[in-house]
């Protein structure tokens, strides 16, 4: 199969340099600012896929014909994004977002003919232009029903990535979405890792609720979710020092997706008379820190 890569950062050079070293045709679409300084080669530094080194090829829009367009930006990068990948040269390609949030899905669907909705749960990030580092024992990504779902899950695992199936979109958004918000808000708002928020009583609180207020209005959005399951399994899960992607942006002063995790569940909340008051106080904490940060910057 061949491979667009829009958005080539710590997910999209993961996924790109996987699939170019098992042997796909894959193009890495960038921004001239970035075309102008990438190796074209990407070296990835994976726990998972281990260390590896492979030729690619970049190009400053889609200029080829390609029968899969990986969506990986930041959803603050989405729109503009967006623009490298006209639809009408994308045409019958499966466009497969694996972005943070619910709310890109809609906008994907409205642009493109064929959307193949995914997620990925990875920590990854691109060190520079060509350097992906994944430092984590975890790297693996779900499908939802759609066109050539099977040949994609194929290509993934082939290319070293553990692949699961969701039964729905709104199932797959959200049963990462309920890990992720609450994990990124209070990581970020407490500028700390993950061990770190669930080891102290009143954070590990706020984790707690914001996680079953996500749940809540996924159930509501129409998600098939097990909440049993769910709490379960975020109750047992141990952060150690795993810093979320939001807390990452933070620290490297980079716009946060605060509107596409925390707000996607507070607008959820509003829509479905749901209340959820523990990721309200999230956001705003995370963004008296930007504040505060931006009252420094300019003191």
């Amino acid at each position: 199969m061949r491979h667009a890569i829009l958005g080539a950062g710590g997910v999209g050079g993961l996924v790109g340099g996987a699939l170019a070293r098992a042997g796909a045709d894959v193009v890495l679409l960038l921004r001239p600012e970035t075309l102008a300084r990438h190796p074209g080669r990407l070296r990835v530094e994976s726990v998972v896929l281990g260390d590896f080194e492979v030729d690619v090829a970049t190009a400053g829009s889609l200029d080829r014909e390609v029968d899969v367009l990986w969506v990986t930006p930041k959803a603050t990068q989405l729109e503009s994004a967006l623009e490298l990948a006209p639809p009408e040269q994308v045409g019958a390609a499966v466009v497969v977002p694996l972005l943070n949030g619910v709310d890109h899905a809609a906008l994907l669907h409205a642009r493109y003919q064929h959307v193949l909705a995914g997620a990925i749960s990875v920590e990854s990030e691109r060190v520079e232009p060509g350097l992906v580092r994944q430092r984590t024992p975890f790297a693996f990504a779900v499908l939802a029903p759609g066109p050539r779902q099977a040949e994609i899950a194929a290509a993934l695992r082939a290319a070293g990535l553990d692949v699961s199936l969701a039964p729905d979109e709104p199932t797959l958004l959200w049963e990462k979405l309920v890990f992720l918000a609450p994990l990124a808000l209070t990581t970020t708002a407490l500028g700390a890792p993950v061990g770190a928020v669930q080891a102290d009583p009143e954070w590990r609180s706020r984790l707690e609720r914001s996680h079953d207020e996500a749940v809540a209005v996924g159930l509501a959005a129409g998600a098939t979710l097990d909440e049993a399951e769910l709490h379960r399994r975020f109750a047992g899960f141990s952060g150690g020092e795993m810093r979320t992607s939001m807390q990452k942006d933070f620290d490297a002063g980079r716009p946060l997706e605060l509107d596409a995790i925390g707000g996607a569940v507070v607008r959820g909340g509003l829509r479905y008379g749901i209340e959820t008051p523990a990721t309200e106080e999230l956001v705003r904490l995370v963004e008296a820190r930007l504040a505060a940060r931006s009252s420094a910057s300019r003191a």
